[in-house]
């Protein structure tokens, strides 16, 4: 990544920034789709592991809340709507376009509370895990509970609760701890871009 340029001008400095952070929320953007693409494993009613949620997080730690819900809220649209298949009525399509599609990514951007935080990156990635892992959870109690009882790792639930728990933290959860691991490989070398100390110059 290049070095900004130095300048004294507020407003310069502003629209400086604010072009970086558009070009990088693009890059990042199309890396989680590309990511997003490359499944480790899918499970039937949508759901996989995968590395989508790392350039996100990244980005919404450099930039903060509001950059980083915005490009959260667009990935899952640009990776389209697959499952409403399973939503029989038009109520329950509106509420998984809502939350598992807008808000389920949408709500990682509180990872930007970790921006230029000591060890943000990691306790700001738990927290946009966590939010994903929320939405989705809700979601499974409410619209997916019409699919109980079903049967998933070989084992049959008919508790929507402890379905959805089991459904969604399975990815969720391998996904976040994928996205620490590297993070933690990644963090020496790239300290001053995870901290977006670079943008403080």
């Amino acid at each position: 990544m290049s070095e900004p340029v130095p300048t004294k001008a507020p407003g310069r400095r502003r629209m400086y920034l604010l072009v970086r952070m558009l070009c990088e929320g693009g890059v990042m953007i199309a890396l989680a789709l590309v990511l997003g693409l490359l499944k480790v494993f899918e499970l039937p009613q949508g759901g996989s592991i995968s590395l989508e949620m790392l350039p996100l997080l990244f980005f919404c730690v450099r930039w903060g809340m509001g950059g980083g819900f915005i490009a959260c809220s667009l990935i899952q649209l640009f990776l389209g709507l697959k499952n409403l298949t399973y939503c029989q009525t038009l109520g329950a399509q509106i509420g998984c376009v809502l939350l598992d599609y807008v808000l389920a990514f949408g709500v990682m951007g509180i990872a930007g509370l970790g921006r230029g935080k000591p060890h943000g990156i990691f306790w700001g990635s738990v927290l946009g895990g966590a939010a994903r892992f929320v939405v989705h959870y809700i979601s499974g109690i409410t619209i997916y509970k019409i699919l109980a009882p079903t049967e998933i790792f070989g084992t049959v639930f008919d508790n929507p609760a402890l379905y959805s728990l089991i459904y969604n933290g399975s990815y969720v959860g391998i996904d976040l701890v994928l996205c620490l691991v590297i993070f933690g490989i990644l963090y020496a070398p790239l300290k001053t871009y995870m901290t977006g100390a670079d943008l403080r110059r």
